[in-house]
């Protein structure tokens, strides 16, 4: 089973209370999908809903570590919805890249994409196009999508009909290629096509995996990819006849060393 990491989102309850979250939403996709949840807590001692970006201090080298703990366990990692990225955020996807970790953005998710090297930029809509229903039956507008993607290899279509919950935009100026837009030109999906998976898309999949055909094709996809490693310890363990239990524990630093025993 695939293990899926999702970093907790920043909120505030109506008493005034700072939560962090996970939507039921998700987590219920991804386990329906196949995936394991594993989520993903802040690591900085601060209120991360009412801290401002340039307060944060540096990550210290016990609080990367500690980062680091949660990638070893994961296979790929949703950067879910939301309303308010942090420099944890960037760190963890800075180095979700470095490690060729699987990635999945959705709505901000794909926006933390767009700008992981510089300052967080987003632009109000200015649209006739709706991007922003009010619930979470049906779709709001059509996306196209290149043809030379891998968004395009899951979907297998050019144009897809999306739902829509943002009220900004963004543009993009690094590695991620733009492969996906709507036809107001606002940019819907982005990939690095270096990577093995890391595509960020504004729409949500989760929300309509339900119903909609195209929404499973790119979760489950995901998960299918993520879940590869799985596969091969599975028969790791039938062939070196390894304790079942060994299947939490084993990671890819340990199935190098028996295939490099066993050359």
């Amino acid at each position: 089973m695939a293990v899926i990491g999702i970093p907790l989102r920043y909120n505030r309850l109506e008493d005034g209370r700072c939560i962090l979250y996970l939507s039921e939403r998700l987590r219920r996709t991804i386990q329906k999908a196949g995936g394991f949840v594993l989520p993903i807590v802040q690591v900085q001692d601060y209120d991360y809903m009412d801290t401002r970006y340039n307060e944060f201090s540096p990550l210290t080298d016990l609080e990367k570590v500690n980062i680091e703990k949660y990638l070893d366990m994961v296979d790929g990692v949703i950067f879910p919805g939301g309303f308010k990225v942090t420099p944890f955020d960037k760190y963890l996807l800075e180095r979700c890249i470095e490690k060729d970790k699987k990635v999945l953005g959705i709505c901000l998710g794909m926006q933390l994409m767009s700008c992981y090297k510089e300052d967080f930029k987003v632009y109000k809509n200015d649209t006739d196009i709706n991007h922003c229903q009010e619930d979470d039956i049906g779709f709001t507008h059509k996306v196209k999508i290149l043809r030379d993607s891998k968004l395009y290899n899951i979907l297998g279509k050019e144009e897809v009909l999306v739902n829509s919950f943002h009220n900004y935009h963004v543009s993009i100026d690094n590695d991620y290629s733009v492969v996906a837009t709507s036809s107001d030109g606002f940019i819907e999906g982005i990939e690095l096509s270096s990577a093995t998976f890391n595509i960020g898309i504004q729409w949500h999949p989760e929300i309509s995996y339900d119903f909609d055909e195209d929404s499973r094709k790119i979760i489950d996809y995901f998960i299918n990819i993520c879940n590869e490693w799985y596969k091969i310890l599975l028969w790791l363990i039938a062939f070196y006849k390894l304790d079942i239990y060994d299947i939490i524990y084993i990671r890819r630093d340990i199935y190098e060393k028996i295939t490099c025993n066993f050359d």
